[in-house]
C-alpha cells in the first residue's frame, strides 16, 4: 500500500488486515507497526483531526481564565456526556481528549517505567493481584517505546534495571529544583531527573523544546511527543486514518469480532471488516463499547465472560502541598517536572501504596495567567505582579489506587448521548491503603517545605484528593479467564481476533504514570497481532 493524504473519505477500507478504535499513542503506535509490516490497516477514531498550524490558537486559549481545558481541544458535552454515582465524584471531562493523537495532545509527558514489585504486587506487597506477566517480560518493549517516543532522561537510582541510556540526555534541573535540594539533602531525601517524552534535543525530525511552558495543554512546537507522530507514520506507511468515526457497536460471532459499526458526521452507519480488531479508546471507552456489543452469544457485554469488563476502575491518587518563600523561585519558568523522588516507592506494602515525590516548576499563577484575571492596568497591574509571582514552591506526589470490584465503568441505565446510547457511569471508589498513604507522603512534603523555610499556604490531602486522570483496570490482563479480560498477549479471553492496547489492561497501577507502560504493552501486542496474521 502507498501512503496517501488525510481525506474526507469515511468510507471502509477494503479487505482491512486490522481494524484499531483509537488513534491515541497506543492505537497509532501499533498502526504504524503492523502498517510498516505490510499489513492493510485502518484507525477509527470519534474525534477531530487537529491542525498542527493551529497549536499556537489554542495555546493562546488555554491561558485564557475564560476557557475551561476541555474547551483548548473542542471537548463536546454531548458527544462526551457521562454519569458519575461512585463513593467519589469523577469530573471524567476535565482532561478528556477525543481526537488523533488522544490524550496525549495535552499530557505532561512524563514517561517512567513501572518498577519490578508493581508486576508482583501480591506476593510482594501483599496489596492486590500479580500480572500474569514480570518487569523482565516487558523490559524490551520498554526500550523499543523510550525509542518511538523519544525521551529525555538519566538514570534512576530507585528504578527497575535497564540495559541502555535514554536516547536524549535528561533536561538540567530547574532553579527551584536545587532550593529544594538543599531541604532535600538536609532530610536525606535523593532528588533525581525525570523522564520526559519531550526533546532536549532534535530528534526523529522534530525540534528540540523551545520553552513555551504551556505543556498542559498545548505544546505548540511539536518537542513534546503525541500520538500524532505515529499516526502519521502509519499513514505515510499505508494506514487509513479515520476521524469522527464514532464506533458504536463490534458485531461478532462466538469466537470473533465480524465488523466494526461506526457513525459519521454526516449521520450516515458503516462497517468496518477486518481480520483482526484492537481496541484502544482507553480505559473509559473500551469497557463501554463492550458492554454496548452485548449480544446472545455476550448477554453480559461482549469479552465479558468474566463478567469483569469495566470492574477495577483504578486511577493514580494525587497528594501535595504548596506554599511561599521570601526569595524569588523563578516558578512558572518551566511547564514541566524536571525533578522527582522515588525513595520511598519500594518501602510499599499491605498497608502502604507506592508513590513517588514531584517537584513543581509551576506552583502558583503565572504572570500571564494574573495579568489575564485581573481588572487593573498599568503601575497598578504591575505592581501587583511583582507582589504576587515568583516566590511560590510545592511538592506533588502520585499515589496507588488498589483495583475494588465495586469501582468500575458501566453503562447509564437513564442517560444517553447524541446518538441515542447509553454514557458510561464512572462509578469511583477508593481504598483506605491510598488515603492513609496520602497522609504520610502529606508529613514528607510538610517536612520538606519547612526545612526550605516555605510558609506553608495550601494542602491535598485524603479528603481533598483527586484524581491524576490515568484511566486503568478496566479490562485487566489475567493468566485465568475467569479473572480478567485480556491474556499476557493482550488478546482478550473470549475472541481470538480482538486485543487490547491501553492501561485498561493492568492489574494494577503502581504509582508511575502510564503512559510508557501503555506504549511497551501496545508494541507487545503489534508482536502478537503480527505473529497471527
Amino acid at each position: 500500500m502507498n501512503g496517501a493524504a488525510p481525506t474526507d473519505d469515511r468510507t471502509p477500507v477494503a479487505e482491512a488486515d486490522v481494524c484499531i478504535v483509537g488513534a491515541g499513542p497506543a492505537g497509532s503506535l501499533v498502526a504504524d507497526r503492523l502498517a510498516s509490516a505490510g499489513h492493510r490497516v485502518v484507525v477509527l477514531d470519534a474525534g477531530l483531526r487537529f491542525d498542527p498550524s493551529e497549536r499556537i490558537r489554542r495555546q493562546e486559549r488555554a491561558i485564557r481564565p475564560y476557557y475551561d481545558r476541555p474547551d483548548v481541544w473542542d471537548g463536546d458535552p454531548e458527544r462526551d456526556a457521562y454519569s458519575a454515582t461512585g463513593e467519589w465524584f469523577y469530573p471524567l471531562n476535565h482532561a478528556r481528549v477525543k481526537g488523533i493523537g488522544g490524550s496525549t495532545l495535552h499530557w505532561q509527558g512524563m514517561v517512567m517505567r513501572l518498577h519490578e514489585a508493581d508486576f508482583n504486587s501480591g506476593s510482594e506487597r501483599g496489596a492486590g493481584p500479580d500480572w500474569p506477566i514480570e518487569y523482565a517480560d516487558l523490559r524490551p518493549y520498554y526500550a523499543d517505546a523510550e525509542a518511538e517516543l523519544g525521551v529525555s532522561g538519566a538514570d534512576i537510582p530507585f528504578g527497575p534495571p535497564r540495559e541502555e541510556p535514554h536516547p536524549m540526555p535528561a533536561f538540567p534541573p530547574s532553579y527551584s529544583d536545587s532550593l529544594f535540594a538543599a531541604a532535600c539533602d538536609e532530610l536525606g531525601i535523593a532528588m533525581h531527573p525525570v523522564p520526559n517524552a519531550r526533546n532536549s534535543e532534535s530528534y526523529d525530525g522534530r525540534s528540540e523544546c523551545v520553552g513555551y511552558g504551556t505543556c498542559q495543554p498545548v505544546c505548540p512546537s511539536g518537542a513534546k511527543y503525541d500520538g500524532t507522530v505515529h499516526a502519521e507514520s502509519a499513514e505515510a506507511q499505508g494506514a487509513r486514518v479515520i476521524d469522527r468515526a464514532r464506533v458504536t457497536e463490534l458485531e461478532h460471532g462466538p469466537n470473533q469480532v465480524e465488523a466494526a459499526v461506526y457513525v459519521t458526521p454526516d449521520g450516515d452507519e458503516h462497517r468496518q471488516e477486518a481480520d483482526a480488531f484492537v481496541l484502544a479508546a482507553g480505559g473509559v471507552e473500551i469497557p463501554r463499547l463492550l458492554l454496548l456489543s452485548e449480544s446472545d452469544h455476550y448477554p453480559d457485554g461482549l469479552a465479558n465472560s468474566s463478567g469483569l469488563v469495566g470492574r477495577y476502575f483504578m486511577d493514580h491518587l494525587f497528594a501535595g502541598a504548596g506554599g511561599r518563600l521570601d526569595e524569588p523561585t523563578r516558578q512558572n519558568h518551566v511547564g514541566f517536572l524536571t525533578s522527582e523522588s522515588h525513595q520511598f516507592y519500594d518501602d510499599a506494602d499491605e498497608e502502604f501504596a507506592p508513590f513517588k515525590l514531584e517537584f513543581f516548576n509551576y506552583a502558583g499563577p503565572s504572570p500571564v495567567e494574573m495579568a489575564l484575571s485581573g481588572d487593573d492596568w498599568g503601575d497598578e497591574l504591575l505592581g501587583r505582579l511583582r507582589e504576587g509571582y515568583g516566590n511560590h514552591v510545592a511538592v506533588g506526589a502520585l499515589v496507588e489506587q488498589l483495583p475494588r470490584e465495586d469501582s468500575y465503568i458501566g453503562l447509564d441505565p437513564d442517560r444517553t448521548d447524541d446518538l441515542g446510547n447509553p454514557v458510561p457511569d464512572v462509578h469511583w471508589n477508593v481504598g483506605d491503603r491510598a488515603l492513609r498513604t496520602i497522609e504520610r507522603v502529606n508529613d514528607i512534603q510538610h517536612g520538606i517545605l519547612e526545612t526550605l523555610g516555605a510558609e506553608i499556604e495550601w494542602t491535598v490531602g485524603p479528603e481533598e484528593t483527586g484524581p491524576a486522570y490515568h484511566h486503568m483496570g478496566t479490562t485487566r490482563m489475567s493468566a485465568d479467564p475467569s479473572e480478567g479480560v485480556v491474556d499476557a498477549t493482550l488478546r482478550t479471553h473470549d475472541l481470538d481476533n480482538c486485543w487490547i492496547a491501553s492501561s485498561s489492561v493492568f492489574p494494577t497501577g503502581g504509582a508511575m504514570n502510564p503512559t510508557l507502560t501503555i506504549a511497551a504493552l501496545a508494541l507487545k501486542a503489534a508482536d502478537s497481532i503480527e505473529a497471527s496474521l
